[in-house]
């Protein structure tokens, strides 16, 4: 609770600081944080860049002995289909690089790893689905 606390906390600094978009994509990767550990997932790293600044992912976790790399999508409503669906093939191509740079630097094997999107809706109460092994990567990506 004391971390959903601070979420909170957090999240009135950055809707004074930030646009608005900002603010609800940070308050969804907050939301999707929490509710991985709820499921008992490792997170080893949030917003983790290349060095290059060529791609990012949102969060990466162990889910027992498989490491995934977590897609995060927020949207205030589901008028335009759900957050998931905004995912489009650069931001795959995106996430594939940095996945492939991270299991080089953690000697993890290509086969342990997964890559899930976490889709919330910032309704009250959010409405958060995660989706694992996310349907839009082309099985060519691994």
């Amino acid at each position: 609770m004391i971390g959903a606390f601070l979420d909170s906390l957090r999240q009135a600094r950055l809707r004074k600081s930030k646009d608005p978009a900002q603010a609800d994509g940070r308050r969804g990767e907050d939301l999707a944080h929490r509710s991985l550990q709820r499921k008992g997932f490792a997170i080893v790293a949030r917003n983790y860049r290349l060095p290059s600044g060529d791609g990012q992912a949102d969060v990466i976790a162990w889910d027992g002995d498989t490491l995934v790399f977590v897609e995060v999508k927020s949207r205030e409503s589901a008028d335009y289909g759900p957050p998931d669906r905004a995912i489009g093939p650069e931001k795959l191509n995106h996430t594939v690089r940095v996945a492939r740079a991270y299991a080089r630097k953690t000697d993890t094997p290509w086969d342990r790893i997964r890559f899930d999107v976490i889709s919330v809706l910032l309704i009250n109460p959010p409405a958060i689905r995660t989706l694992p092994q996310h349907p839009y990567v082309p099985p060519t990506l691994f």
